[in-house]
């Protein structure tokens, strides 16, 4: 199962960035850096996620590049409350940490993206594009992490609970979603437009109050919709 989201389509826009890190030159350097993208405008930056939510609010950010490991308060937990407050917005958690538990808390607190900061300026701004599409990414290093926590979630011996509110279409796209197709893919395989897969994906995630498509993929392993090698 591919976990990154191939991006399959354009955004044909400026994306507004936010940049929350502790670390004033890095931060810095980062924010000049995306700033020199021609797609990309960066709104603000903050040493702490305490204000995020208001900063976000304030500047329309779509996309915020957010710590895990943050002097002042914690990145996961700022990125909980930010997508509690403002769904619509996407995070990118862009750290040093490559604990398993730091991962997965941040995809089960609905960060769309996970990126070491070992990444290339390249691989950070294309994350940037993904996410605002509505895409999902982590490093190919952390990837292979991630499998394996969703390995140990299908070996639990967990009661199937039916998911009667989502329609047999919605349930087969939901199964390319997990099995990391794009859009684009999926709509070939299904012989049906990519914006009508877009909306697709858009009704699962607002039936099952899911906040990314990383988040799907977790329940529709959870779910048991997924067979996963052991």
């Amino acid at each position: 199962m591919a976990i990154v989201q191939e991006r399959d389509s354009a955004v044909d826009r400026t994306i507004k960035v936010l940049v929350v890190d502790d670390q004033e030159l890095f931060r810095r350097g980062l924010t000049l850096l995306l700033a020199a993208e021609d797609d990309i405008e960066v709104v603000g930056e903050a040493a702490d996620g305490s204000s995020l939510v208001d900063m976000v609010r304030a500047t329309g950010a779509e996309v915020v590049l957010l710590d895990v490991q943050l002097r002042a308060s914690s990145g996961i937990e700022a990125c909980a409350r930010l997508k509690e407050a403002v769904p619509e917005c996407r995070v990118i958690m862009l750290t040093s940490s490559d604990a398993e538990s730091d991962l997965y808390e941040s995809v089960k607190n609905g960060a769309s993206g996970y990126l070491l900061k070992d990444s290339s300026m390249n691989e950070v701004s294309q994350a940037v594009r993904l996410v605002a599409d509505g895409q999902s990414l982590i490093s190919p290093s952390m990837a292979a992490k991630l499998l394996d926590e969703f390995k140990e979630m299908s070996r639990a011996d967990r009661d199937v609970t039916p998911t009667p509110q989502l329609t047999g279409r919605e349930l087969e796209v939901l199964r390319f979603v997990a099995q990391g197709l794009s859009n684009r893919e999926i709509g070939k395989l299904m012989f049906i437009s990519e914006n009508t897969v877009k909306n697709h994906v858009r009704n699962i995630l607002d039936k099952l109050q899911l906040h990314s498509r990383m988040e799907a993929v977790m329940y529709a392993v959870r779910e048991k919709l997924l067979d996963i090698p052991q």
